[in-house]
Parts: C-alpha cells; structure tokens; sequence
C-alpha cells in the first residue's frame, strides 16, 4: 500500500478549507437569519444579511478553487464542522441585538483565519496570501458596517 505523500501546502489546505467551511456555515445563518428575524425594526439586518449571502458564497467559491489549484481536495459537507453557535436564529424572532452581535463575532473569527492564512503563505505562495487579503478587506468592511448597526440598535 501506497503512503501518502504529504504536499508542501498541506497546511495552507488545511486553513483554507477552516476558512471554507466557515463561509459556508456563515451562509447558512444568514439566509436563516434573514428569514426568522420578526418586526419592523429587523428589515435593515434581514435585507444587509440576505444580500451578504452571495458574497459569502464567491469567498467560499474562491476558497474551493484555490485548495483545488494548489493540490488539495474541496471539502464536502460532512468534511465541515459547524461552530458558530453565537449566529444561530434566536428563540426570540425579534432580538435583532443578538443577531447583529453574532455577525460581528463571525466577522471577527473570518478575520483571524484569514490573518493566519496571510502569515501562512507569506513567502510561499503569493496568490493565496493576495486571495486572502482581497477576501480579509471584505470581512472588514462587514464587521465595520455591523458594529455601525450595533450602535444605532442599541443606543438610549
């Protein structure tokens, strides 16, 4: 039987297929979200959450063709391990605060895994570290336009 060879990028893999899964999980919740939220006031986050959907989706295409490009294998969806227990829909349909905290919170893990790849393939492989910047700018922007509705919903 035949070893396994291990590839010189199977760390980076392993990263973008984290980053993969948790575009995917993000996509799942906001379309949830999007749809379970309840009342007046929750139409700006349903319409910012549901528009956000296809965005996540591209980061999560992109991811997929680059572990693709370098040599790994895409992950399906039982490769994939769900975390994010802070975006799931809450009891309460009208508790918009919770949900907006919960993006932010899956913005600022994006954050931090996209960093990681971006020290990860500094040196080695300048298209993903570029990918994930691209990518990181995005996930700054939303956390940015999240802590802005986290403001306004919670102001006196």
């Amino acid at each position: 039987m035949a070893k396994k060879s291990k590839s010189k990028n199977d760390d980076i893999i392993r990263e973008l297929a984290v980053a993969y899964a948790m575009e995917l999980e993000t996509v799942a919740n906001y379309i949830a979200n999007s749809v379970h939220l309840d009342g007046v006031r929750s139409e700006v986050i349903k319409k910012a959450l549901a528009a956000d959907v296809m965005t996540e989706i591209g980061h999560a295409q992109q991811l997929a063709q680059r572990i693709k490009t370098i040599g790994g294998r895409v992950p399906g969806s039982l490769d994939n391990k769900a975390s994010q227990k802070f975006l799931q829909p809450p009891k309460d349909t009208t508790d918009i605060v919770a949900v907006i905290k919960g993006v932010i919170k899956a913005e600022e893990a994006a954050i931090a895994q996209y960093n990681r790849i971006i020290k990860l393939s500094d040196g080695r492989d300048y298209v993903t570290q570029d990918m994930a910047i691209q990518i990181l700018s995005g996930e700054e922007d939303h956390r940015r336009e999240f802590m802005g509705f986290l403001r306004e919903y919670t102001a006196d």
